[in-house]
């Protein structure tokens, strides 16, 4: 990959650029097609790459532009074979948590395309997810170590598992080979971002069966994807096909369904911000009547947030890493004092996490920086701009790419 990139404020305002055109250009198709530079449309297939929309846009029309359009093809092609794969696999765990008598829910993206939300090579995978009651868990594992898997890692909302001797592939974006890997989760929960919030009890099926199960509603699934949503904006990594994701379940739901959001043990305060972008790249999607219940549970500053926040702003395409992300969801001033607390000293889970990223994802083996204390981290936050490894990874690989 190129040593030498262009300066990172050209790169920045490159992606910011590029987020919301192809954001725009997702909801409302049919937009000319960008002048932009060789370097823009590079950055261009980074910012599609890392918001996981390159084979969608690849499905339509769209820009006319040769090298755009080749890339475009290339990722459905990639996205569509893989996705034969994933879909034997499921079919492999079905039968066997049948015939262990285990049941399993697969999540999100597994939900979509059962749905028929998204025809195969529209819609990249980076994993499996499944859903198990946690006295299942054990039986779980076992089951996916007898399909040749292995524990990777684990971490507080799911243990990892990967497949037994296949690495990790090194490309741009979504490519065949790359390994599927599934995460057990017993809970659906995340934190925003102390606060733990909890909706298993929604998500699970009251009359489960062995083998695969569905959510059990389309409103069980978009709490779900509102709640995955919220996390991700909370820690600045939102990506285009999560809003074009709950866009396409609003159509299928009614005005009641979204009652299944208040179901919980606490309104649902943190499906705001996730919703308002989604009304901003989609004006028609969401129920103004839904938005309106919402904004009355949401904190003053949180909701302040929400209204002006752009998807560039809340995900990888915000080049610069930043040192207090989350810190607007918090609801208390005690919960404020503990979140710094933890930023100025993360917790013994917290370094744990960072040490089994590091250890199991390319794009941060051989940084300096995730390895380096955290004195050195707040450090360098005061004093320049950092950028964030998982962007840079990126952008790397689109201006190293080939036609």
């Amino acid at each position: 990959m190129p040593e030498n990139l262009p300066p990172l404020r050209t790169v920045r305002a490159g992606l910011r650029r590029a987020t919301e055109a192809l954001a725009a250009e997702l909801a409302l198709p049919g937009r000319g097609t960008p002048d932009w530079t060789p370097l823009e449309w590079r950055l261009a297939m980074a910012a599609s790459a890392a918001h996981g929309v390159s084979p969608l846009l690849g499905c339509r029309p769209g820009w006319q532009h040769a090298q755009w359009k080749r890339f475009l093809a290339s990722q459905h092609e990639h996205v569509e074979l893989r996705h034969r794969r994933i879909v034997a696999l499921l079919h492999r765990l079905d039968a066997a948590a049948r015939a262990a008598g285990v049941p399993l829910v697969p999540l999100k993206g597994s939900a979509l395309h059962a749905l028929g939300l998204y025809a195969p090579g529209e819609r990249p995978m980076a994993d499996i997810d499944l859903l198990v009651h946690p006295g299942d868990a054990q039986r779980a594992a076992g089951l996916l170590q007898e399909l040749g898997y292995e524990a990777s890692f684990a971490q507080w909302k799911h243990q990892v598992f990967k497949p037994v001797a296949q690495a990790p592939v090194n490309a741009l974006g979504e490519h065949r080979d790359t390994p599927v890997n599934i995460e057990l989760h017993t809970h659906i929960h995340e934190r925003l971002p102390l606060a733990t919030v909890e909706l298993t009890a929604t998500v699970y099926p009251h009359d489960a069966h062995a083998g695969l199960n569905t959510y059990p509603s389309h409103a069980a699934l978009m709490g779900h994807l509102l709640l995955h949503a919220a996390g991700n904006v909370c820690g600045r990594s939102l990506r285009l096909l999560h809003l074009n994701d709950i866009s396409l379940l609003a159509t299928r739901m009614t005005l009641r369904e979204w009652d299944v959001l208040w179901d919980a043990r606490e309104p649902p305060w943190w499906a705001l911000p996730p919703l308002r972008l989604v009304t901003r790249y989609y004006p028609r999607a969401v129920p103004e009547a839904v938005l309106a219940r919402l904004e009355r549970d949401c904190p003053p500053l949180l909701r302040a947030f929400a209204r002006r926040w752009t998807l560039s702003a809340v995900s990888c395409s915000d080049l610069w890493l930043h040192g207090l992300a989350g810190m607007e969801w918090c609801r208390s001033p005690g919960e404020v004092a503990r979140y710094l607390r933890n930023r100025l000293k993360p917790t013994d889970e917290a370094r744990r996490e960072r040490a089994d990223m590091v250890r199991t994802q390319l794009w941060l083996q051989g940084q300096s920086w995730v390895t380096s204390s955290q004195r050195r981290r707040i450090l360098a936050w005061l004093t320049r701009p950092v950028p964030r490894m998982d962007t840079l990874y990126v952008v790397r690989a689109a201006l190293a790419r080939v036609d």
